[in-house]
């Protein structure tokens, strides 16, 4: 009986990851670069001993200012593993998600030119514990981001007058 249990609990396992890794391959090219961004910031940071994945978008927008400029605001779970820090190209049944830690909430918002992100306004990632998430954080991440909206050149093309 414990180890048809421990069977099916390494199945869902298996299939969660493998959900969370096809939620991520739906994501569209300027988002998947900003998760990947984040998840570099993070898996390059020295206080985490296991690697994160992506686990699924919880609300993202996008706003296009033409001539290929573009700002995006993207907020998504990442969930550690049970590898170890800087595995290169885990695949989840080799490196299944750890269920015993809580989700990262992250927050990316950057602007892009011809889907490249700009390093001018520097791309803003926060992440933190969804156990610590507060309503004044969530707020506050949210107008870092609204402060990034903006393409200066916009209006210069628009006030101009015809002849």
């Amino acid at each position: 009986m414990a180890f048809l249990l421990t069977v099916l609990l390494l199945a869902a396992g298996v299939l969660s990851c493998t959900e969370a890794q096809e939620a991520y391959s739906k994501l569209s090219e300027p988002y998947r670069k900003g998760v990947n961004l984040a998840l570099q910031q993070l898996n390059n940071h020295s206080a985490m001993k296991n690697h994160f994945l992506f686990f699924k978008s919880l609300d993202n927008s996008d706003v296009d200012f033409g001539y290929g400029k573009s700002h995006f605001y993207h907020n998504f779970y990442l969930k550690v593993t049970k590898c170890a820090r800087g595995t290169v190209n885990p695949n989840p049944t080799k490196c299944p998600f750890r269920n015993d830690r809580p989700l990262l909430d992250c927050v990316a918002c950057y602007n892009t030119y011809n889907e490249d992100i700009e390093p001018d306004p520097k791309p803003y990632i926060h992440c933190i514990h969804k156990p610590s998430l507060k309503p004044e954080v969530k707020k506050k991440r949210r107008d870092h981001c609204d402060g990034m909206n903006h393409f200066a050149g916009g209006g210069v093309l628009m006030a101009q007058k015809s002849p």
